[in-house]
């Protein structure tokens, strides 16, 4: 059985890793050029159910633990005054949460637990096209070819795999304006203690501007924004950006001056929630190529659970891999349905106008209502 992995991102190679582990190899083909290509974005947080479940399957629990950040769960929100609304502590030293870890040493955690051939780089996937006797022909962007027996889709957003099982199609839900500042400590002091060692989020009508703090002593700087207010272009300076938060605290709005380099923006798309597609043989999807949904801490974690249950029912059922993805599909669905409504929810409400209020009921926890006396 010859599997091809789409796609080296965290799904694809917790999937790889416990295929691994169960005796099974996989091909992972990857467009990058090495792991250190590019980069791979801010820190997540890795929940118990699904992101550190996975890890577990993997193997990796401990060596996860080892450079996890327990204190990066710390977590301020302010009003555009610079207000504080909430603010949580994490137990410190705790790892019963949900502690931050960089993406860049998740995923080079994974790539070094594989053996040296697993990831195929300079691999950039152009089309799939069903073989005669079963499974695929593969077909790159160079003009390389080469067969498989099953076909995972872990190529994310702009999948190449997901037309061979659905033609849905994305919306846009929001803008993401990026920037990064090096060094924070020592040439920014007064934004390092602003964010403190986790994550800041500011929040005012219809826009937030947030940071975080990552491994490296670096800053992610994120603005969220409306994606039918404006194009993408219009947010590729720093001017057009601090004139959106004109009237908010310079305290706040020296996150945008800080930034190195020019703003980095984005359009943030997402699949439509209960999405699903009826099966088709050697071909399945897992993360966000399976159900894109808003950026609101769920992606990562539920790509490396997919991984995680798709490598169990192949490993369960290796004679019979069509009825192990159909079993894996099935509960996949059943698990994210859920997820993505509350993770569209979360996104609407973090940009409409009374986002401040409602994000801090959500983070607030209800007391528990007195017992009746009967």
């Amino acid at each position: 059985m010859r599997i091809a992995i789409a796609g080296g991102g965290l799904g694809g190679l917790t999937l790889a890793r416990i295929l691994h582990r169960h005796g099974i190899d996989a091909v992972v083909y990857e467009r990058e050029a090495s792991r250190s290509a590019r980069p791979q974005g801010g820190s997540l947080d890795l929940h118990p159910e699904s992101g550190q479940q996975a890890l577990a399957a993997a193997g990796l629990a401990a060596r996860f633990q080892s450079q996890a950040r327990p204190e990066g769960e710390e977590h301020r929100i302010l009003d555009p005054s610079g207000r504080t609304l909430v603010h949580h502590r994490p137990q410190p030293g705790s790892f019963s949460g949900r502690p931050e870890i960089d993406r860049s040493a998740l995923r080079d955690l994974l790539l070094d637990s594989l053996p040296g051939d697993t990831v195929a780089w300079r691999h950039r996937l152009a089309a799939a096209t069903p073989r005669p006797g079963g499974g695929w022909e593969l077909t790159f962007h160079d003009g390389r070819r080469t067969g498989c027996d099953i076909l995972v889709g872990a190529d994310g957003a702009r999948s190449v795999v997901r037309p061979l099982l659905t033609d849905v199609e994305l919306s846009a839900v929001a803008i993401l304006v990026e920037l990064g500042i090096e060094d924070v400590d020592r040439r920014h002091p007064e934004l390092a203690e602003l964010v403190g060692p986790g994550n800041l989020w500011c929040i005012g009508v219809r826009q937030i501007l947030a940071a975080q703090r990552l491994g490296d002593g670096s800053l992610r700087v994120g603005i969220s924004l409306r994606a039918e207010d404006r194009s993408v272009d219009t947010y590729r300076s720093k001017r057009g950006l601090l004139d959106l938060f004109g009237a908010w605290d310079p305290r706040l709005t020296a996150l945008i001056e800080a930034g190195d380099g020019a703003p980095a923006p984005r359009l943030i798309e997402a699949m439509p929630t209960g999405t699903h597609w009826t099966g088709r043989p050697g071909v399945t999807l897992l993360g966000d190529a399976a159900h894109l949904m808003p950026p609101v801490g769920e992606g990562a974690n539920q790509a490396m659970l997919d991984a995680a249950e798709l490598a169990g029912h192949l490993a369960a059922n290796p004679a019979d891999p069509d009825s192990a993805i159909r079993a894996y599909e099935e509960a996949m669905f059943t698990r994210i349905h859920p997820i993505a409504e509350m993770s569209e929810r979360v996104q609407t409400m973090m940009l409409s106008p009374t986002a401040a209020e409602d994000i801090v009921r959500f983070f607030t926890p209800r007391r528990a209502e007195p017992a009746s006396a009967d």
